[in-house]
């Protein structure tokens, strides 16, 4: 099984992002898929969960402002970042998940300039 995430870069605030994380391995559609993020000296949290059936839960802090997708088709699980702001700079990583089998991909570096 393979994640491999990617989209990260250098953006100012009140800038946007669209991390995708492709997957390989795995019947993608029958797992959970999610996106973490782990910011220097902090604990990581949940970002964006997408189910199988596409229901969608967001952290408090990025409500409103990601977006999290999924394509089937494609085997990715994408997050929109829109306004952008420096305390969402972090290693975002993605992760899918089925009962008690989860799979990380390796992250990548989203960093928010002020």
């Amino acid at each position: 099984v393979q994640l491999q995430a990617s989209g990260g870069g250098l953006v100012q605030g009140g800038g946007s992002l669209r991390l995708s994380c492709a997957t390989s391995g795995l019947i993608f559609r029958d797992y959970t898929m999610n996106w973490y993020r782990q910011a220097p000296e902090k604990q990581r949290e949940l970002v964006a969960v997408i189910s199988r059936a596409g229901i969608t839960n967001y952290g408090d802090s990025v409500k409103g402002r990601f977006t999290i997708s999924r394509d089937n088709a494609k085997n990715t699980v994408y997050l929109q970042m829109n306004s952008l702001k420096p305390e969402d700079t972090a290693i975002y990583y993605c992760k899918a998940s089925r009962g008690k089998n989860e799979y990380w991909g390796q992250g990548t570096q989203v960093t928010v300039s002020s």
